[in-house]
């Protein structure tokens, strides 16, 4: 279940109140579940979506690797 497999589920049609339904075959492969939290991001051209947990885990890695960034910075000043 990881980032790097990438396929292509079919589509989804926007309906009226904004609604968007997952294909089943996207559903089962990522385990999405009813009741779910999904975080929606995007830019001009791309919308995508992420399990809450996903998200969660993608933030701490980032903030991990700011944090290691941020020790070598504070190194190198000191040198």
């Amino acid at each position: 279940m990881g980032m790097h497999n990438k396929k292509l589920y079919g589509t989804a049609t926007v309906g009226t109140k904004g609604q968007v339904v997952i294909p089943a075959e996207a559903r089962e492969a990522m385990g999405i579940k009813t009741g779910d939290k999904l975080y929606v991001f995007g830019s001009d051209h791309f919308v995508g979506m992420l399990k809450e947990e996903q998200f969660r885990e993608m933030l701490d890695r980032i903030t991990e690797h700011a944090d290691a960034v941020r020790s070598i910075k504070e190194k190198l000043d000191q040198e």
